[in-house]
């Protein structure tokens, strides 16, 4: 496995508890029926996991360690969702058997991991015949925004450094069609999607948000020790988000990847 970028500091888990199976896997829903055994690789803290069970027979949603499945298993708690079940695994080497599942899912999951390609092997083995593997990864280098602010081009440099450093692949997204082919899958469908940051309050969650990440979160830490910038490189970077959100021009464009893989 390589090294999670993010971490779990409670400035990321404010962004990741955002999603909703609505606005981060729009691409999978109208192929969800309500006998399907779904499996969720990397569920993080549970959001568009819960959503999903809410729509299939069984979910089965995993994570890297028993810590990052509390996360999952809390929401689900709370949400009072009884159709999940929680494993540790590592989707380079699923420890299912084959044909486990009707659908597998994974959202930003292969822009994380040491091998993609395989990965999709995995997901793919485990599927049964006929059904899907969907994904869908953010694309850093498709990022978008207005006004221009130097120190937002400072995080994305900083933020590619860092994830490539960790064995990931910030610009997955526009690889995900190709991982596939690679990991022998033929019947892909690939797409795309946005999330977009407009409005006051958008920007004023999504600029506080990265405000808040490039000072106290796993990415802060790795930047300042090992030497690809200083607390106030990094404090420079947050005022700069902070000047982006408080713009009545301001606008961010997260572009993803998507495919959606029928396996033979």
């Amino acid at each position: 496995m390589s090294t999670y970028t993010h971490g779990h500091h409670d400035s990321v888990l404010r962004s990741h508890r955002r999603r909703t199976a609505e606005n981060s896997a729009a691409h999978l829903l109208p192929h969800l029926r309500p006998t399907d055994r779904l499996l969720d690789v990397g569920a993080g803290p549970g959001t568009i996991t819960a959503d999903l069970a809410g729509l299939v027979a069984e979910v089965v949603a995993t994570e890297i360690g028993p810590a990052e499945l509390e996360l999952s298993r809390a929401t689900a708690a709370e949400r009072g969702v009884r159709t999940i079940d929680f494993r540790v695994a590592d989707v380079h080497a699923l420890d299912f058997p084959d044909d486990a599942f009707d659908v597998a899912h994974a959202h930003q999951v292969l822009q994380h991991v040491a091998d993609p390609v395989q990965a999709l092997r995995e997901l793919a083995r485990v599927t049964k015949p006929g059904g899907i593997v969907a994904v869908r990864d953010s694309d850093y280098g498709g990022f978008r925004w207005w006004p221009a602010v130097p120190a937002m081009d400072d995080w994305l440099d900083l933020y590619s450094t860092a994830a490539r450093a960790n064995g990931g692949e910030p610009d997955a997204g526009r690889r995900l069609l190709s991982w596939a082919h690679a990991a022998g899958l033929t019947d892909v469908v690939a797409t795309s999607s946005t999330w977009c940051y407009a409005t006051p309050e958008d920007r004023a969650w999504w600029g506080g948000m990265w405000a808040d990440r490039i000072l106290h979160s796993a990415i802060a830490h790795q930047l300042v020790d090992s030497g690809a910038a200083s607390p106030a490189d990094l404090q420079r970077i947050s005022d700069g988000w902070r000047e982006w959100a408080a713009s009545d021009d301001g606008w961010f464009s997260v572009l993803h990847g998507e495919i959606l893989c029928r396996v033979g």
